[in-house]
């Protein structure tokens, strides 16, 4: 009877033990899966504020304009300074234009290294977009489709991802600024300046928005077409500007082609002598400088001349 109990004795203790035991395993899992969401819900919010912020389709439709008009802009090569004081034959001190002393040759040199670091420039950004648009995709997969255990196994991936995009996305930024040339060459010769010391000349790229064609405030009568431009940021200083008319064929071997140039100081212009009932093309650019090194795009706008038979009837109307 003694062994007996003794042996429901130790029954009890290694049932009790092992209830305690099971218990506490169970508690330390329960902790173990509460950590390991309170994680994983951290890192995604993490993720998420990066995808709402930096890549938001908001904010990278935002760049894609910017690229889009910095695409349609041209390029020109800036120097300073601009004059500079250079004694004559009688060691008289005169301004002179820093154009004037710079050698045409290494001047040319420098227009065709702008001209390869501005398609640089611009195929880079392009690239960059691209990149950032996947990588949004790919953050986006990682968080709409991954289960808690996936996505904390994928984290060290994650963060990598992170850190690339937002080195992407300052590239990106500071490369929509064009940036400062280095020059390697003497670009003026010692024997002009007749012991006059030159400061030190700074190339730099700039840009100048794109000329484009309202087209509202552009129509087309029987013999002549009104014409109107403006520029993004709506300089209020003209510069000149070449509209360029065209006459269009479909291609027709029997009619000669048509077209003519007009040099223009002003946002809008009257184009005469037009032929009724006809289909003419307008180009508008700014017109050439000895400093443009870039110009890939030009805006056109086509308009068709209204017949006799419009014109009476349009008058009619008015009357």
């Amino acid at each position: 009877f003694l062994t007996q109990q003794l042996s429901f004795g130790i029954m009890a203790v290694i049932l009790n033990e092992f209830e305690t035991s099971s218990e506490s395993t169970a508690h330390s899992e329960e902790q173990q899966d509460s950590a390991s969401w309170e994680r994983y819900l951290e890192r995604r919010s993490l993720v998420l504020q990066f995808l709402h912020s930096s890549l938001s389709r908001h904010h990278l439709q935002h760049h894609q304009n910017k690229v889009e008009l910095l695409k349609k802009c041209r390029f020109y090569l800036e120097i300073e300074p601009k004059h500079v004081n250079v004694r004559d034959q009688n060691h008289v001190m005169h301004r002179t234009d820093i154009l004037q002393l710079i050698d045409p040759c290494q001047f040319q040199r420098m227009k065709t290294v702008g001209k390869n670091q501005t398609e640089i420039q611009l195929s880079l950004l392009t690239g960059l977009l691209e990149q950032l648009e996947r990588g949004q995709e790919e953050l986006s997969c990682y968080v709409e489709t991954s289960d808690m255990i996936t996505f904390l196994s994928r984290w060290d991936l994650i963060m990598q991802r992170l850190s690339k995009l937002s080195e992407f996305m300052e590239t990106l930024v500071s490369l929509q600024v064009p940036g400062k040339l280095y020059v390697k060459h003497r670009l003026v010769s010692h024997a002009d300046l007749r012991g006059t010391r030159l400061p030190n000349i700074r190339l730099s790229l700039c840009t100048k928005m794109p000329l484009i064609f309202d087209r509202k405030e552009s129509f087309a009568h029987k013999n002549w077409a009104k014409l109107k431009w403006f520029t993004e940021n709506q300089e209020s200083h003209l510069e000149q500007c070449e509209l360029q008319v065209k006459l269009l064929t479909n291609g027709s071997q029997t009619e000669p082609g048509y077209g003519r140039s007009q040099v223009v100081t002003s946002n809008t212009y009257v184009v005469q002598d037009l032929q009724p009932g006809r289909s003419y093309e307008f180009t508008i650019r700014r017109s050439d400088t000895h400093t443009l090194v870039f110009e890939k795009w030009r805006d056109s706008i086509t308009l068709k001349t209204k017949t006799n038979a419009v014109e009476d009837a349009d008058s009619s109307a008015c009357a």
